[in-house]
């Protein structure tokens, strides 16, 4: 199988080791009086861990995380050794080796030959540089590749100034498509920059996104109505097009106060304030924020998601080649989650993000 991949030399495997195998993760089968927590208490020894349980079987459950049903049969990621004895659980050995940095090297000549695909540093744990194999939706779009194999080849390009990839990299055709981009409600916003302008593959990744609240001030989030007048912090760099998804128009209506300083630290100091609610950030990019910022033990996360947000390759429409380069990349995916390649990358990689909490 050919593999040509100029800009990004990933560097995987697993430490050796002798330790008598045994199975952890697997396949857990929902039963009378469940909810995600008392699983994770469960499983985990971790209440907190539901997210991870959802956000691995959103196809599953669907936004709400009550949506519980007996004999569901949920898919349970391996998160430090645990747990183990499950139905279809994997054989580990050995702990994965830490994350190795990602060294670039520069293109060739025979660079437009190939397919050239975009994305930047700085979006953990999605895409990053000192991330293993660069991060898990760069991972994802390898393996895609690799299984869909293009004749001319492909190769992964690192361009960290982000404002730059729509315009000008993507939309003359400097490089062919790019990565991991969420796309907005375009049926209900045709109108939206990246409606107008780009075409989406399928979701790559789907992700929850939470709201991260003071201890001291938590709310219930069940219905709508419940958010109304609420004060949410999204930081100036983040979209927030899910908030009018769907027929919501929270913001276009002014049912909800978005606020939008220029960091991820002034929303949460925000929050501590008393200035905002509430932190809308994706899961995993806000417990690493509060992580880096300290602000771990002052916040808890309100057990619904406010949206499920996907992440796709886009291709501007102007390209000459969009619907074949978005066809093979959706052919590579289809064949990775048919042969287990998606699951066992995703899986790898949340491991990874849950042990640095």
């Amino acid at each position: 199988m050919k593999r040509i991949l100029s800009a990004l030399a990933v560097v995987s495997g697993l430490a050796a080791g002798s330790a008598a195998a045994q199975t952890c993760g697997g396949v857990y089968t929902v039963k009378g009086g469940d909810s995600l927590s008392l699983i994770a208490d469960s499983l985990y020894k971790d209440a907190g861990k539901w997210t991870s349980i959802h956000s691995n079987n959103i196809k599953t459950i669907g936004p709400r995380p009550n949506a519980l049903r007996v004999g569901m049969r949920l898919n349970i990621t391996c998160l430090d050794g645990l747990p183990t004895g499950l139905e279809g659980g994997t054989v580990v050995a050995a702990a994965p080796v830490a994350a190795q940095p990602v060294q670039i090297q520069e293109g060739d000549a025979s660079i437009r030959h190939k397919i050239n695909l975009l994305t930047g540093d700085g979006y953990a744990p999605f895409t990053a540089k000192d991330l293993h194999n660069g991060g898990m939706l760069t991972d994802i779009v390898d393996a895609a590749m690799k299984e869909a194999n293009p004749d001319q080849g492909y190769a992964i390009h690192w361009v960290d100034h982000w404002g730059s990839h729509m315009d000008p990299l993507l939309s003359n055709a400097l490089l062919d498509a790019g990565f991991p981009w969420g796309k907005p409600d375009c049926e209900a916003a045709p109108d939206e920059m990246r409606c107008r302008n780009f075409l989406f593959s399928d979701p790559m990744f789907e992700m929850l996104v939470l709201m991260f609240v003071d201890k001291s001030r938590p709310f219930s989030y069940v219905n709508d109505e419940d958010l109304f007048g609420k004060t949410i912090c999204r930081p100036a760099s983040y979209s927030t097009y899910f908030f009018d998804e769907n027929g919501r128009n929270w913001m276009r209506d002014g049912k909800v106060n978005v606020v939008q300083p220029a960091s991820a630290k002034e929303c949460y100091e925000m929050v501590l304030e008393g200035k905002a609610d509430a932190v809308a950030m994706n899961e995993f990019t806000g417990r690493a924020e509060l992580k880096q910022f300290g602000f771990t033990e002052q916040f808890d996360v309100v057990p619904q998601p406010i949206s499920i947000a996907g992440l796709h390759m886009i291709v501007h429409k102007t390209h000459p080649e969009a619907q074949q380069i978005l066809t093979l990349l959706n052919d590579g995916l289809r064949g990775i989650h048919e042969n287990g390649t998606y699951r066992k990358v995703i899986e790898d990689h949340l491991a990874r993000i849950w042990a640095g909490y």
